[in-house]
């Protein structure tokens, strides 16, 4: 369950410092991170069937449908659930009724003002960081467990319904689930199932998801490996490793022309990217598709662009994803400013000793190999 006295401390310091009453969350990344609970009935919906509330003590609205259940299986014993008729209120106007004022809400409430819930859901607590290495490695066994069976003659979609019955069966949900063959992998950046069979090799990229958590990892399959393929899962790996040194770098103040007193964006680390493309002869390859960012209460919390000011920070998940035509290099990894971490790890898919390339923004800075997955040969 979450911690609700570091989530209160957090939230407590959002209030002062916007001269605020109360916060509310009913996006389900918001309340999940609250609460540690999920509001989700229909998966299609943005807004979930109830909100989380914060004004010194904690609170959930909802309709009289939800309330027992939420109380008895999804929530913590300190927060309270107070219900509305289903027929009479919306959930919006039931908060604005109930709430102490002024307040900020991450959906639209009358009167309300809007709350950046990504800059309140970094850093992560030990709470988090716990249940992410759960998800990690939960997610990475289901996706690993089908990876080795897989035969050439497998439809793509057989794959994505068996990685969603792995992760179901751990209880763990799959927003994303990719599986691109020989043909379409090298063809599309997102290779949604078709019913295209697998071939010479393939690609199985995931997003997980439980408790509000989210991981990402991809793994390659050859069974009758292209000759350009080592070249370009090593070339897109070398990316992912100049990514994370960078990415611990800027947190800690070292990267480029940053300073102790000032915090690296998104943008500095998308710059050591670019330049890594170009260092190990794909440049351009990062316009095909985005190459990832900070991850927590959501597949990408921010995705890194030429000119993104996120600011990179620590303890903090980052899923870094480049692409070199057909190849993919993907895990999410906790960086913290004295180590690495991959959290979507089981110690039984094979690694391989990758070297950070030597690009500008990391001169000065002490980069270490990291082991990141390789392609499975069969």
């Amino acid at each position: 369950m979450t911690d609700l006295s570091a989530r209160a401390e957090r939230l407590d310091e959002y209030l002062d410092d916007r001269g605020l009453e109360a916060v509310w969350f009913a996006r389900p990344n918001g309340f999940a991170w609250l609460t540690g609970g999920d509001n989700v009935v229909d998966a299609d919906a943005n807004v979930g069937v109830a909100a989380a509330g914060y004004d010194g003590e904690f609170c959930v609205v909802t309709d009289n449908i939800e309330a027992e259940r939420l109380a008895d299986e999804e929530l913590p014993d300190a927060v309270a659930v107070e219900s509305f008729p289903w027929y009479v209120d919306s959930l919006a106007d039931a908060v604005a009724e109930r709430s102490r004022t002024p307040a900020a809400a991450d959906f639209d409430v009358p009167g309300f003002e809007s709350v950046d819930a990504i800059r309140l859901r970094q850093p992560l607590t030990d709470g988090d960081v716990e249940r992410y290495r759960e998800l990690g490695r939960e997610a990475a066994a289901a996706v690993e467990t089908v990876c080795r069976n897989l035969e050439p003659e497998d439809p793509e979609y057989e794959v994505a319904a068996g990685v969603d019955i792995s992760l179901a069966s751990r209880d763990v949900n799959t927003p994303i689930v990719l599986v691109g063959g020989a043909d379409r992998a090298r063809s599309y950046r997102h290779y949604t199932p078709s019913d295209d069979e697998l071939g010479a090799y393939a690609l199985v990229s995931v997003t997980a998801e439980r408790g509000g958590l989210y991981a990402s990892l991809t793994r390659t399959v050859a069974f009758d490996a292209p000759d350009w393929l080592e070249e370009r899962h090593r070339a897109a790996a070398r990316v992912e490793a100049t990514a994370l040194a960078a990415t611990r770098a800027a947190a800690t103040g070292r990267l480029g022309d940053v300073g102790d007193d000032a915090t690296a964006t998104a943008g500095d680390v998308f710059e050591a990217i670019q330049a890594a493309y170009d260092a190990v002869g794909f440049d351009g390859e990062w316009e095909k598709h985005h190459q990832g960012g900070a991850a927590g209460y959501a597949g990408r919390e921010w995705i890194a662009t030429p000119d993104a000011v996120d600011p990179v920070i620590e303890p903090m998940g980052y899923a870094w994803n480049p692409t070199v035509q057909g190849a993919k290099s993907e895990d999410t990894h906790l960086v913290t400013s004295d180590r690495f971490e991959t959290l979507t790890k089981t110690g039984q898919w094979p690694t391989h000793k990758v070297e950070p390339v030597d690009v500008a923004p990391l001169k000065g800075t002490d980069t270490v190999p990291f082991e990141l997955h390789a392609p499975v040969i069969r």
